[in-house]
């Protein structure tokens, strides 16, 4: 059981990280409030509430949206207006939300909302937690936010009794599905439809498991290098700790680790050390390539989960001490998880573009030294030629996926939003760039496997590759002849996936890095 699957309750109120995030969205883990929680959100509303008496001007509460903003609106028109903008921003189109990145958003509104400067009614979150714990998770198209707005809107279509979201594997309209989960629909209050749809929620929501399932990617990566380099006959003191040390990019230093580790033990490594001087750079240059991306992830996820705990509403409402106040700026800017988003798409990318190349070393008859594509009888087999033609469309997809969308600006909003940050689409690519990442490691892992009865099988492997390779052994047979390889490959990149992958090698070596 990896450590996401592990938390079986997050509470909100305090720190939160991304694997609370996951353990949410991927896992059903079931959410909590904390006393602290409640009480800030109560503070926020009463303050709200006051001021809707006095007939303060507050963006979206008080007057429209957007443009709109100079036209007033009245006190008992307030909650007309919440509802409004639930059903006129609800407008994405395409393609829906898996239930994962839907129920990622939902966790993301609590924790944008529940930070206590968004005005909101208690029973408004009370009742999209409900929603989050009995599993009803709405239906949100995924194309077309520019960062905020669409997709939420969608979702907060189901506090209302409209829209449609699945519930038991069925997609109901909203008001059947609420009814079934024994939930029932609210009206909503001044502030709260603004509430529900404002904010970066679906960017960070997005962008947060796409890194997650990058950062799991980047460590079985050095797991597979490993298994390749072994299967390569490789110079294991490209990895020494002398090298590593002059040029201290702990990021590096941490791969070569890893690598050494897997490796530990291995009599094919001790066999070739002193064969060759040096090895191709996919071989050599792990450690350098591998710590560069890893380090961007890193700093990622470092501003992620600063976002993972903030408001990102607008305007805010600051309730703390004698300075109470409506603030109307820009904390929905989605720049911060969007520019980050953009580097994870590149740095995944190097990543799959090693891996491709070692991939080619190993199914080449002129690099390895083994038959054409890994297989006896090549000709009349195939082999492993055209899984490395799969590498190739998905590394394209890749790099054009790694196009930085937040260079892009399409004013909206009659010129109101004349600069938009566009991070929304940074963190929807970047969740397709995961995706693509795992399949490419997964083929290298195929041939890394399917290399091992031509190499020499009198010989140890490492710790680590032996105890990783025993595993693939029970799942995929060794390849004789041609045979029927998608569902090997789907079971390889769910072994990456799901983190057992990097599991299986730190049973045998200890934690890496």
């Amino acid at each position: 059981m990896n450590q996401c699957e592990e938390i079986k309750v997050v509470e909100l109120g305090g720190t939160v990280g991304l694997r609370e995030l996951v353990a949410v969205a991927r896992y059903g883990a079931r959410v909590e409030f904390s006393d602290g929680y409640r009480e800030r959100v109560n503070r926020s509303r009463k303050l709200v509430e006051e001021w809707i008496d006095q007939e303060r001007v507050m963006y979206g509460v008080t007057t429209g949206f957007g443009a709109l903003c100079t036209k007033a609106i009245s006190k008992e028109e307030t909650a007309r207006l919440q509802r409004n903008i639930v059903l006129s921003h609800s407008t994405s189109v395409g393609e829906p939300f898996t239930v994962e990145q839907a129920r990622s958003t939902m966790f993301m509104m609590l924790q944008n909302i529940g930070q206590g400067y968004s005005g909101v009614r208690l029973a408004v979150l009370e009742k999209l937690r409900e929603l989050l714990n009995k599993g009803v998770t709405p239906w949100a198209p995924r194309e077309g936010s520019v960062g905020y707005l669409s997709p939420e809107a969608h979702m907060a279509l189901v506090l209302l009794g409209e829209g449609k979201a699945w519930y038991q594997d069925e997609l109901l309209p909203g008001a059947q599905a609420l009814a079934r989960a024994g939930i029932k629909p609210m009206e909503l209050g001044a502030k709260e439809g603004l509430a529900l749809v404002s904010g970066t929620t679906s960017v960070t929501a997005l962008g947060g498991l796409a890194l997650w399932d990058m950062l799991n990617a980047a460590k079985a990566a050095d797991v597979i290098a490993a298994i390749t380099l072994e299967a390569s006959k490789g110079i294991i003191r490209a990895f020494d700790e002398r090298v590593m040390a002059v040029r201290p990019h702990p990021h590096q230093a941490g791969v070569a680790d890893n690598v050494r580790k897997v490796l530990k033990g291995s009599e094919i490594i001790e066999h070739y050390q002193d064969s060759r001087v040096q090895d191709a750079l996919s071989l050599r240059c792990i450690p350098q390539l591998h710590g560069a991306a890893k380090k961007k992830l890193q700093d990622a996820l470092a501003t992620v989960e600063i976002e993972l705990n903030s408001c990102c509403d607008n305007p805010i409402i600051w309730s703390e001490g004698a300075d109470a106040d409506v603030i109307s700026a820009c904390n929905a800017d989605s720049s911060y998880v969007g520019m980050e988003m953009d580097s994870c798409c590149i740095a995944a990318t190097t990543l799959a573009k090693m891996s491709e190349r070692r991939n080619n070393r190993l199914i080449d008859e002129n690099l390895s030294g083994y038959p054409w594509f890994l297989i006896q009888n090549p000709g009349l087999n195939s082999g492993l030629m055209i899984p490395q033609y799969t590498q190739a469309g998905l590394l394209n997809d890749m790099r054009i996926l790694s196009t930085p969308a937040t260079i892009d600006n399409t004013p909206t909003c009659g010129n109101q939003e004349d600069y938009v940050a566009m991070g929304y689409n940074a963190s929807k690519k970047a969740v397709a760039v995961a995706e693509k990442l795992e399949y490419i490691l997964a083929i290298e892992l195929l041939s890394g496997f399917q290399a091992q009865p031509l190499l020499d099988p009198e010989r140890k492997r490492g710790e680590g590759s032996a105890r990783v390779l025993e595993e693939i052994g029970r799942h995929v047979p060794v390849m004789e002849e041609d045979m029927f390889l998608h569902p090997h490959i789907e079971y390889l990149r769910e072994l990456i996936h799901s983190g057992r992958l990097v599991e299986l090698a730190e049973e045998a070596v200890g934690e890496l890095s």
